[in-house]
């Protein structure tokens, strides 16, 4: 289960940023971005993160998770096309072989919800 190390790199990069802050947040939430390509399971990844932020700086604190999906483009066709993850890879007009991935792969941080004085503030894309 590869979400568990996901989530392990996760875990470190956001105490990471954490600890180089001057007055150490309350996180509230983590909104991740999963490509529907990347192969992570959402689900798991939330149970990982509740397991491993139990007793720690992360613990009560929400992941988001927003998928997206596999988007593909055909420079034969000139269009976009959606591939079926583990069916069809190929354009469906010209069955060339998928070359140029859009979207689907993406694993990212994109933003921490925290609170520091009772004010709510945001760190983007870490």
């Amino acid at each position: 289960m590869h979400e568990t190390d996901m989530t392990k790199a996760l875990v470190i990069t956001v105490r990471d940023w954490w600890e180089s802050q001057p007055e150490r947040p309350k996180i509230s939430h983590v909104h991740l971005t999963v490509g529907k390509f990347t192969c992570v399971e959402p689900v798991s990844l939330q149970f990982a993160f509740e397991v491993q932020t139990r007793d720690t700086f992360l613990q009560g604190a929400k992941l988001v998770i927003r998928e997206t999906p596999l988007i593909a483009f055909c420079h034969s066709c000139q269009q976009e096309y959606r591939p079926e993850i583990g069916i069809q890879y190929a354009c469906p007009t010209c069955k060339s072989p998928m070359e140029d991935i859009r979207s689907g792969r993406e694993l990212k941080i994109d933003r921490i919800e925290y609170h520091s004085d009772a004010i709510e503030s945001y760190a983007p894309n870490l």
